[in-house]
């Protein structure tokens, strides 16, 4: 029975040890319990601290609700826009081509309206843009002084002519109106090197018509002669192409005419002048 006493103490005290080493339930929750109060307080403290904080700061000050930062603008270098040069060349200056003009273009109604303004005046100066230029005339005449047959003759030809469709209109010049002018086309030639003392070729169109109202009444006479020059038509004859002249000691005068006046537009004829 010593034995058996023995090992019964021997189990109670394993139980005992077993037992004082086990954590109790409670004390584990209650453990857990204030740690977690605990920490829960200081955070909740620690947060209503800090919020005191921000609102003792901003007492008193207006709060603002920013939308996001728009980004920089991108900035470009400005463009550098060279001056614009203006260069007028003289076309007569450039050499001819073979290209045949139209019968209407911005610069030939510009030419017309040229035309027109030294009818109605009855002077050459305002008329000279429509006329076949000097320097063109220069490379086209095989001429000892191209030049000075295109400012004696053929500018004092054109002078006279003006002068006398001036006289036409009479005194209803000022209130004479452009119509505008009809370039029979289909009647349009090339005039070849060589012919009519020429160093170079051109087209050449007979008889055109200026149509114009006076006095309500439509009108018109005939432009006796165009010629081309690089694509567009100049005045080169315009009451006639041949003319009667009188010198007087060593002023030449040149008769003025006008080319087939008539009532209404007028009607265009052939001819192979050059």
């Amino acid at each position: 029975w010593r034995t058996a006493v023995l090992l019964s103490v021997v189990v109670l005290a394993g139980a005992i040890a077993y037992l004082a080493a086990r954590p109790h339930p409670g004390a584990t929750g209650a453990a857990t319990g204030a740690a977690t109060g605990a920490a829960t307080g200081a955070a909740t403290g620690a947060a209503t601290s800090a919020k005191g904080q921000h609102a003792g700061g901003n007492a008193g000050r207006t709060t603002h609700h920013h939308s996001a930062r728009p980004p920089a603008p991108t900035t470009i270098p400005p463009t550098t826009i060279p001056p614009t040069t203006t260069t007028t060349t003289n076309p007569g200056t450039l050499p001819q081509t073979p290209t045949l003009p139209p019968a209407s273009s911005p610069q030939l109604r510009s030419e017309e309206a040229a035309l027109w303004r030294g009818v109605v005046t009855g002077t050459v100066t305002t008329a000279m843009a429509s006329f076949f230029p000097e320097a063109a005339y220069v490379q086209l005449k095989d001429l000892a002084n191209p030049s000075a047959d295109w400012q004696t003759r053929l500018v004092g030809e054109f002078r006279a002519d003006l002068q006398a469709a001036h006289a036409l209109l009479g005194t209803g010049a000022a209130s004479a109106t452009l119509v505008g002018v009809t370039v029979p086309e289909q009647y349009a030639h090339w005039v070849v090197p060589g012919t009519c003392y020429n160093a170079i070729g051109y087209w050449e169109v007979p008889n055109a018509r200026l149509v114009y109202t006076v006095g309500g009444a439509v009108r018109s006479f005939g432009i006796a002669s165009m010629i081309s020059w690089r694509g567009q038509w100049y005045v080169v004859h315009l009451g006639a192409v041949t003319r009667p002249t009188t010198t007087f000691r060593t002023t030449t005068h040149f008769q003025g005419k006008v080319d087939d006046p008539a009532t209404g537009p007028g009607v265009s004829a052939y001819s192979s002048t050059c």
